[in-house]
């Protein structure tokens, strides 16, 4: 339903910033909290961003979109240059990305290729 790790769930629930109760060695979740929270939306709110292990972490804005049966072309402007992102087309309409949505690049590899003419 949230599409997070179980142990970030968890992590989360610890530090009272989803609503749930630990029984034993399970944790219980109002599904109707759950809904609320989600409904009201998190964006915006510090505490709802995720820490992650990427240093490449680059903030622009969306200026296309191509979708595709399955996967989707995003044109992200960052400073005076563009990223191309292709990801699932289903991962573009669950974030409910759109055109002029400001977005940050992950930039995660474990090599990087250089090239001069």
């Amino acid at each position: 339903m949230l599409h997070l790790h179980v142990k970030r769930v968890q992590a989360l629930a610890r530090t009272g910033k989803l609503p749930g109760a630990r029984v034993g060695r399970k944790w219980l979740f109002p599904r109707e909290q759950l809904v609320a929270g989600l409904r009201r939306g998190t964006r915006g709110r510090e505490d709802a961003e995720v820490e992650i292990s990427a240093r490449n972490q680059l903030r622009g804005r969306v200026t296309a979109i191509a979708l595709g049966g399955v996967m989707a072309e995003i044109r992200v402007q960052i400073g005076t240059g563009e990223l191309v992102s292709v990801i699932t087309r289903a991962s573009v309409e669950r974030m409910g990305i759109k055109v002029g949505d400001e977005v940050v690049a992950v930039i995660k590899s474990t090599e990087v290729m250089i090239g001069k003419p």
